[in-house]
């Protein structure tokens, strides 16, 4: 199996297709794309030439967000998505980012506890799914 990461300062069609595909035809999220899809860092995880996951980062107030973090169901439960967090620290840590926090679906903050990332703040929900902010620092 042949993984690739590749990191575009665009919003890809792989990534549209991914995310539409998870938080807006799975989970019925309207409002997937937004104007921080044009000045992100986007990441797309390959797997033997096939898309099979992304997420997108950017800098805010001294710290990164890493945010829309998806998986296609083909390929879950085979560690893309810490493969692809962990790509994204890197990404991040190499700009001299040392702060990263992401507004993570409460459903999968065990997922993100197991990164690295630990709570902070109430649960707040974004369009009717209830989230929650995670923290971590980088060395």
């Amino acid at each position: 199996m042949a993984i690739e990461f590749r990191e575009y300062n665009n919003l890809p069609k792989e990534a549209i297709e991914i995310r539409d595909t998870v938080f807006v035809k799975e989970q019925g999220f309207a409002e997937e794309f937004d104007t921080v899809d044009g000045t992100a860092t986007h990441i797309v995880t390959f797997c033997d030439g096939k898309a099979a996951a992304t997420c997108r980062f950017f800098g805010q107030e001294g710290y990164y967000l890493i945010g829309r973090i998806a998986v296609l169901q083909a390929f879950r439960s085979q560690g893309f998505g810490g493969s692809i967090i962990r790509h994204a620290e890197e990404c991040i840590s190499a700009v001299g980012g040392k702060e990263i926090r992401i507004h993570a679906q409460a459903r999968v903050e065990g997922f993100y506890r197991k990164l690295g990332y630990v709570s902070i703040g109430d649960y707040d929900f974004d369009e009717n799914c209830r989230h929650i902010w995670m923290v971590k620092y980088l060395n």
